[in-house]
C-alpha cells in the first residue's frame, strides 16, 4: 500500500508582522516536510475583516522569503474561498449536523450573563438547535454546528501524547457567521480537508480548539490530520513573549543586523534539541528534525544566547558576502565605500568583534568618514610626540605597505624610545581614526592606507 505523502501548512493571520512564534511553527512545519519529502502548503487566514491588511500579508511572505522558507503551494486566501465554506456548512445543515441560529447580540449577552451569575461556564445554550419556533423577522441567522453531546474526544498529539475532552464541555460553535464569513474553527477544518493537510503542526495555544475541530471533520467525513502542539515561547521573565521584550518582528531582526540562518538556528532549538548540538544549517536541521523532540514544556526565548549565534554565523559569512550585506548600511549613514579601502578587506577586520551586521557596518565607518577624536581625548606626552615624529618618518619609507612592515616599524620606534605597544597604539587610534577602540593596530592601519595614515601623523605631530 502506498504511503499518504505528508502535507503540513502554516496559516498565519494577516493582522500584523510575521513574529518569532510564528516564524518558528512556519519553520517546524516546512522541516518536517521536507524532512519527508512531502509538501509545505502556505495559507492566509484574512477572515478578520477589520484588522487583515495587505501590508500584514506583504511583512509574513517578505519574514518567510527573507528565512528561506519556501513554500509549495499558495498563498491560498480564505477570503477568496467563501463560496467553499458555504458549500461545506449547507452539506452539515442537509445531513443534520448544523442548525441556524437566530439569537441576536443582546439575548447572547443576557444568557452569558445570567449563566455567570449562576457560577456557571458562559458558553451557548443551545436553544436553536432543536427548536420548532419560526424564525423571527429581521434577524439574520448564523449556522451552528451540532456538536455531539454525549461521548469524548480522544486525539493522540505527536508532542503532548494522548489528549482527551469530554463533549459536554464542548458548546454549539458558530460555523458561519451571519455576513457567511466562517469562524477560525471552520474555516480551518474546510481547508485542511480540501488541502489535504496530514499533520497540523501549531501552538499549543491551539489545544483547546482540536476537540472542535476534529468534530467538524469527522461531521464532513474527512480523514483526520495528526496533530501535534509546539510549547509558547516566553521571555526572560517567564511571561508570553510580546513586544515588550524587544524585537519580536522577523522583519526587524533583519533590519537589526542579524543573518537569517543565525535566526532559524536559534528557533530550531527554541522547543527542540537534537542531542547537544547547538549550531547547524538549515539543511542539517532538516536532515534531523523530527516531533518526538519537541519539548512538551514552554520555551524560553535568550536574546544574548541569539546574539552569540549571530556572532558566529557573522564570522562564518565569506568577506564578499558579508561585504555586500554591509555597503547599503554604510551609505546609509551618508559615506560612500568608494572613498575608502575595499569593502572586502574591511569586512575581515571588522566581523571577528561584530555581533550584527549592523555593528559591522558601523565599526567599518571609521575606514570611511574621517573623524577627529573627543575633546580632550589626545594629550600627547613629551616623550610619545617624538616617538610618533619618527614613526610617521619609518611609515613613509615602506616599501611593502602591510601588516607585518607596519608592525616592525612600530617595534623599532618602540625599542629607540623604550615605550609599550598601548601607549603608542593608543595616540595612533585616536589621530587616525577618532577612536580609542580599533582592531589590532597593524592589520588596522593596513587596510587604512599609508596616504591616510601619513596624512593623519603629519597633520599632528609631523614628521
Amino acid at each position: 500500500m502506498r504511503a499518504t505523502m505528508v502535507r503540513t501548512r502554516f496559516a498565519p493571520s494577516p493582522t500584523g508582522y510575521l513574529h518569532v512564534g510564528g516564524a518558528r511553527t512556519a519553520l517546524f512545519s516546512w522541516a518536517y516536510a521536507r524532512r519527508h519529502a512531502g509538501k509545505f502548503v502556505l495559507r492566509i487566514e484574512d477572515t478578520d475583516l477589520e484588522r487583515s491588511t495587505a501590508d500584514s500579508v506583504r511583512a509574513i511572505l517578505d519574514g518567510m522569503a527573507w528565512l528561506g522558507l519556501d513554500w509549495d503551494e499558495g498563498p491560498f486566501f480564505q477570503m477568496r474561498r467563501l463560496p467553499r465554506y458555504r458549500e461545506a456548512a449547507e452539506q452539515l445543515l442537509r445531513e443534520g449536523r448544523a442548525y441556524r441560529c437566530y439569537c441576536t447580540k443582546e439575548e447572547l449577552e443576557q444568557m452569558r450573563a445570567a449563566q455567570r451569575a449562576r457560577g456557571e461556564k458562559p458558553r451557548y445554550d443551545g436553544r436553536w438547535r432543536d427548536s420548532k419556533a419560526a424564525p423571527p423577522a429581521g434577524v439574520a441567522p448564523v449556522i451552528r454546528f451540532k456538536n455531539p453531546l454525549e461521548g469524548e474526544v480522544t486525539f493522540h498529539d505527536l508532542v503532548k501524547g494522548a489528549i482527551t475532552i469530554a463533549n459536554s464541555e464542548l458548546d454549539d460553535l458558530v460555523l458561519l457567521r451571519e455576513d457567511g464569513v466562517p469562524t477560525y474553527n471552520f474555516g480551518v477544518v474546510v481547508d485542511d480537508l480540501d488541502m489535504r493537510i496530514t499533520h497540523v503542526i501549531r501552538g499549543d495555544d491551539h489545544v483547546n480548539n482540536t476537540p472542535r475541530q476534529i468534530n467538524i471533520f469527522r461531521a464532513l467525513g474527512g480523514a483526520l490530520p495528526q496533530f501535534a502542539h509546539v510549547p509558547m515561547i516566553l521571555g526572560a521573565d517567564g511571561e508570553r513573549l510580546s513586544k515588550r521584550h524587544g524585537a519580536v518582528s522577523v522583519m526587524q531582526y533583519a533590519e537589526e543586523g542579524y543573518l537569517p540562518e543565525a535566526l532559524l538556528n536559534y528557533l530550531a532549538r527554541l522547543g527542540w534539541s537534537h542531542g547537544d548540538e547547538e549550531i547547524f544549517s538549515k539543511e542539517r536541521f532538516v536532515e534531523w528534525f523530527d516531533l518526538a523532540h519537541v519539548s512538551r514544556s514552554a520555551a524560553q526565548f535568550d536574546p544574548e544566547k541569539l546574539r552569540w549565534l549571530n556572532h558566529h554565523y557573522v564570522k562564518e559569512r565569506s568577506d564578499a558576502d558579508l561585504a555586500g550585506l554591509m555597503k547599503p548600511l554604510i551609505e546609509a549613514r551618508g559615506a560612500r565605500v568608494e572613498d575608502g579601502p575595499r569593502l572586502e578587506a574591511v569586512a575581515a577586520l571588522v566581523k571577528a568583534r561584530s555581533e550584527t551586521v549592523e555593528a559591522a557596518a558601523a565599526a567599518a565607518m571609521m575606514f570611511y568618514r574621517e573623524t577627529a577624536p573627543p575633546e580632550g581625548a589626545l594629550e600627547l606626552s613629551a616623550e610619545v610626540t617624538p616617538a610618533l615624529a619618527e614613526l610617521a618618518r619609518a611609515f613613509s619609507s615602506l616599501s611593502d605597505w602591510s601588516e607585518e612592515p607596519i608592525m616592525g616599524a612600530i617595534d623599532a620606534v618602540l625599542k629607540t624610545h623604550k615605550l609599550k605597544l598601548p601607549q603608542i597604539a593608543m595616540p595612533l587610534r585616536l589621530i587616525v581614526f577618532g577612536r580609542a577602540q580599533t582592531p589590532n593596530i597593524g592589520p588596522t592601519l593596513a587596510v587604512a592606507g599609508r596616504k591616510r595614515v601619513l596624512e593623519a601623523l603629519r597633520k599632528r605631530v609631523g614628521a
